[in-house]
């Protein structure tokens, strides 16, 4: 799998997001899947708002959140069925301005790749709208799948037997988020100026219709749902 990321001029709210890639990308091979950072997402349907103090921030916080606790450093929220840090909501590279999640990630990567396909007249394309997320218990930021299209998000091994036989129970390969964090690491995260990539013989299973739950757990089933019963 090769990741190429693509160093391009700063975006412009409300700019054509479509057009901006294709101004950046002049060949597109089959089988490829195309990354783009929620930001300029978020900036071509702008989504940013103008914060004059810490309470409108936090109505804003609340409002674009499912779930919200305050921390010591940030809110823990969850937002589209994820955890995340204060909605998402970011002040880094946003020129004074905060810049929201997109509105449906699945949807603008859905219209993206339709209209990628249609230019470059591919068969087999991936898009995928990824963010930054912290981890427990571990410091600095990987990647994480907003919403894609193309491609199945997720590799499911039940059911089949490990190198030894036993037959497998619970292993599933989360394939979006996976494929996210290998496109973030090489787009970074400050002055690089890179938001979009094309990933070259990924191992993904290319599809046109995709399941957009199919990565969810439900908070009552998940391991980790202990830790946040308490919040409202």
């Amino acid at each position: 799998m090769i990741v190429h990321a693509i160093k391009t001029r700063i975006f412009n709210e409300g700019e054509d997001l479509f057009r901006f890639i294709c101004r950046y990308i002049k060949n597109i091979p089959e089988n490829s899947v195309i990354v783009v950072t929620s930001k300029i997402v978020a900036l071509s349907e702008r989504r940013t708002a103008v914060i004059e103090n810490a309470k409108t921030k936090e109505n804003l916080i609340r409002s674009e959140s499912q779930r919200a606790v305050r921390t010591k450093y940030v809110w823990l929220t969850v937002k589209d069925g994820m955890v995340m840090a204060s909605a998402g909501i970011d002040e880094s590279n946003a020129n004074g301005k905060l810049i929201l999640l997109p509105k449906d990630s699945y949807a603008a990567a859905k219209k993206l790749r339709r209209q990628v396909q249609k230019k470059y007249h591919l068969k087999h394309l991936g898009v995928l709208i990824t963010d930054s997320r912290t981890m427990p218990f571990r410091a600095g930021v990987g990647g994480v799948a907003l919403g894609y299209a193309g491609f199945r998000g997720i590799r499911d091994y039940r059911g089949t037997p490990d190198i030894f036989g036993r037959k497998l129970k619970l292993s599933r390969t989360d394939v979006a988020d996976s494929l996210a964090t290998a496109a973030v690491l090489v787009m970074g995260e400050g002055e690089e100026r890179q938001p979009i990539a094309v990933v070259r013989n990924a191992p993904v299973e290319f599809r046109n219709t995709i399941n957009r739950r199919e990565l969810h757990i439900d908070i009552d089933d998940d391991m980790y749902s202990q830790l946040f019963r308490k919040t409202k």
